[in-house]
């Protein structure tokens, strides 16, 4: 048997064909078009997920030796997307977790003295990253497509209710709690929408999906709508949490951290609600079918490969994204040179959205391969930061209390960041065969809710060590430099 997992990601769809012993039997890719308006402002069409959907599929399943069992699906997380109920046409474009308009409507809501009992409810903050305020913007800045949610003829919803009322041509409309939680309206204790977060933001309850467990009988496709097909939808998890789980790390304290366009690192909390002073979110990881809860903390960092990718295309420095390990190791060290990248603002867990990228200790002697290596060293010293802030340590003696960082995702396949990892951690990373690990977790998650996979024990079995990165010297002088950069980079410095 074998799983049919779609990960709709930021900039594109992949669509995995796992067999039962964790392999990738074939694989398809799509991208979509990115929208940038204005300065600050991110969106995709959401007809253009679903035909990229429909497109990494079909070309997954015609390299797979048999239908597969059932569908998993994982996604971009707190994308905020509007459809018609009845034709599934969107009104306007999704406003994408990225987008940084809502700065406003946060303040103001700060302002007005809201942040604590929002956090106490949500585990998150105020910040443009997460869905309800780019509602409340919808509802204040575009009431032709709001009209039509006050009506309840438009539903609300993430990618990944999107997709499944796509997939099921209109049935379903429903999401998962690892999604809900990152939404600003889903209360963590209660394990449900918050009234209360609804009223604040101005969502009607009644548009949002109906949480369902992240695996089990969750929906059916639509064979006229999917490619002829009419397969169980049985797991559906936001990408980082699916990631936690296609890593294997089942057990409190087990963390992952996926270096993609963005990093993400996540500690399992198992069935605690643990809470952060130091800039961290608390969030539910996973539900199982029978309403058990995992919870998760997690550190969000809003570019690291964006970082490399912004050196391709926007300097021209490097022709691809992979070249980037051999122009660092060109040079020994980065030359005093620092690169904090926030091009987006920052996330954890300085959370500053208007802060701006900055380049610092430039000299004559300064090449571009001094500015690449410095590129790969933030990305190591961001997730320095998070795992500290996880940890509690301060970056003296021997480093973070992980024991073992498990790393995924594309610049995962960079040796040298993940040796300079390993060094700024003083802890072991461990890159899996299988890197496209969020991807993974949804055919684990579906697997596990259609009966192809029957224990959490198989799971594990099924992954596989590529390399091992110990740990060497640490340098903890640019590591201070790095700090002292971030202060001149933020607002709040």
């Amino acid at each position: 048997m074998s799983v049919l997992a779609i990960d709709a990601g930021t900039t594109g769809v992949t669509a995995l064909v796992v067999t039962e012993d964790g392999r990738i039997e074939s694989r398809g890719y799509e991208e979509f078009a990115q929208h940038f308006p204005r300065p600050g402002w991110v969106e995709h069409n959401p007809e253009d997920i679903w035909q990229a959907t429909l497109s990494a599929c079909a070309a997954a399943l015609g390299g797979a030796a048999s239908t597969p069992a059932c569908v998993g699906i994982t996604n971009q997380r707190e994308t905020a997307v509007l459809w018609d109920r009845r034709t599934l046409a969107a009104p306007r474009r999704a406003i994408v977790w990225q987008d940084r308009r809502t700065a406003a409507v946060c303040e103001r809501m700060r302002a007005a003295g809201f942040e604590p009992r929002v956090s106490e409810l949500t585990g998150l903050r105020f910040d443009p990253y997460f869905t309800a305020s780019k509602l409340t913007w919808l509802a204040e800045k575009d009431p032709r497509a709001w009209d039509g949610v006050r009506s309840g003829v438009v539903a609300v919803g993430t990618v990944d209710s999107y997709l499944i009322a796509r997939l099921t041509a209109g049935a379903r409309h429903v999401t998962d709690p690892s999604n809900a939680s990152r939404t600003l309206l889903y209360g963590l204790e209660s394990g449900g929408w918050e009234p209360e977060l609804c009223e604040l933001f101005g969502v009607p309850q009644e548009a949002l999906p109906e949480i369902v467990p992240s695996y089990g009988p969750i929906a059916e496709t639509d064979p006229d709508a999917f490619l002829g097909l009419r397969l169980p939808i049985s797991g559906v998890a936001g990408d980082q949490q699916a990631a936690l789980f296609g890593q294997t790390c089942f057990r409190p304290g087990e963390v992952k951290c996926t270096y993609g366009t963005g990093s993400f690192i996540l500690t399992n909390t198992g069935s605690e609600i643990v809470r952060s002073e130091a800039g961290l979110l608390s969030t539910v990881a996973w539900q199982t079918p029978s309403g058990e809860l995992t919870y998760a903390l997690e550190g969000s960092i809003f570019v690291t490969g964006a970082a490399v990718q912004w050196l391709r295309d926007g300097l021209g420095l490097i022709g691809t994204a992979p070249e980037s390990e051999a122009v660092a190791r060109t040079v020994p060290d980065s030359g005093g040179v620092v690169f904090v990248p926030a091009l987006t603002g920052l996330g954890a867990p300085y959370w500053d959205p208007d802060a701006r990228g900055l380049i610092s200790g430039i000299t004559r002697g300064t090449t571009r391969a001094h500015l690449v290596r410095a590129t790969l060293e933030a990305i190591a010293y961001e997730v320095r930061d998070v795992v500290e802030a996880t940890t509690g340590t301060t970056g003296e003696g021997e480093g973070g209390a992980v024991p073992v960082l498990k790393a995924d995702g594309g610049a995962s396949g960079n040796d040298l960041l993940m040796q300079l990892q390993a060094d700024q951690l003083g802890t072991v990373v461990e890159r899996p065969v299988v890197q496209e690990t969020t991807a993974l977790g949804a055919a684990f998650l579906a697997g596990l809710g259609s009966g192809v996979w029957g224990s959490a024990d198989e799971l594990r079995e099924t992954w596989r060590l590529d390399r091992r990165f110990e740990p060497g010297r640490r340098d903890d002088h640019a590591y201070e430099r790095w700090r002292a950069a971030v202060n001149l980079a933020s607002t709040k410095g």
